[in-house]
């Protein structure tokens, strides 16, 4: 059983790997829902409906996002009547939004309305929000303060970013199941999403960085970094902004506490070598997902290496990347 942390279209394209190596039924998500949204009334989670088109055979390929073959005739018409179409949802998308925020008005969780949503698009594996409770991340720049989808879609992450937070993370627990994925899979593994708003808003939940610090299974994260820069998107402007480096390094630091595997692509072999200087595990093998070979063969390779860890377990060094605590 494998538990996968997810978030953006990095974590997507991960998933869709893994599809394709193993059994989905083996498989439980938790999904980032800091990105979630009010959107002309309805209640969107983008994170979770990549996750679950992904998994369904829906998702648009050629965008990354969304539906594929959806049109946008709602969109039109909303921007006629003078409505905000910045965020673009298709009409089948739309769909998903009205059917969720039923679910959610009828008094039904997060969680709950995933489920049956997940089993209305013909999901096998388990799908998990991270919280049931309202958790938002926002973005602090200069022209004030930004929710995720504001700075990223609305303004195309142009502006500068001074701190990243996570609203309402503090009071938040985990939905139900999240605890036991993780602290019971046989690998835990960290999709190639972005450290600080993918991630970050999932460990701010209470007790879920505890659960990582507890897994029995081995921890494995795959680096959205190559080289300098992120695969996508503004990882590493925020990565910078939370006091990180934008590099493997970086992302070593940023689940340092909790850290058995870093994945990497073969670009960042030297910088790798450096990091096994720490006592870091490090492999490293090609990480960009243009196709669907490309993302199995990523999803074969983490899996293997976990395996391997398994086989082959040397003593863990004197260094902050092992959790020195962990029981065999």
């Amino acid at each position: 059983m494998i538990c996968v942390l997810s978030g953006g279209t990095g974590g997507a394209k991960f998933v869709d790997g893994l599809r394709q190596v193993m059994p989905a039924e083996e498989i439980t998500l938790v999904v980032n829902t800091g990105d979630d949204l009010l959107w002309w009334g309805l209640y969107v989670s983008p994170d979770i409906d990549s996750i679950t088109y992904v998994l369904s055979g829906m998702l648009s390929r050629e965008r990354g996002w969304g539906v594929k073959g959806d049109t946008f005739l709602c969109l039109q018409a909303m921007g006629q009547l003078g409505e905000p179409t910045w965020f673009h949802t298709g009409d089948r998308d739309l769909a998903m939004h009205l059917l969720r925020s039923r679910l959610l008005a009828e008094g039904k969780t997060l969680s709950e309305a995933t489920a049956v949503i997940s089993q209305k698009l013909g999901v096998k594996a388990r799908v998990l929000p991270m919280s049931n409770s309202r958790v938002e991340t926002r973005v602090d720049t200069p022209i004030g303060e930004l929710s995720f989808e504001e700075y990223f879609v609305q303004r195309w992450y142009q502006d500068p970013v001074k701190s990243v937070r996570f609203a309402g993370a503090s009071d938040a627990e985990p939905a139900p199941g999240v605890i036991d994925a993780i602290t019971n899979a046989d690998a835990v593994l960290i999709a190639p999403s972005n450290p600080v708003t993918s991630i970050g808003p999932i460990l701010a939940v209470p007790g879920i960085h505890d659960a990582l610090l507890h897994a029995r299974g081995k921890i494995a994260a795959v680096s959205p970094i190559v080289g300098n820069a992120p695969v996508a998107g503004p990882a590493g402007i925020l990565m910078e902004a939370h006091g990180l480096p934008s590099s493997i390094a970086g992302v070593a630091q940023a689940y340092e506490d909790f850290l058995d595997i870093l994945i990497c692509d073969t670009r960042d072999s030297r910088a790798a070598e450096a990091l096994r200087q720490t006592g870091l595990r490090v492999q490293c093998t090609q990480t960009i997902m243009r196709s669907a070979e490309d993302k199995a063969a990523l999803a074969r390779e983490t899996l293997s290496f976990v395996t391997a860890s398994l086989l082959r377990e040397e003593p863990a060094s004197d260094t902050s990347f092992r959790r020195l605590d962990r029981q065999p």
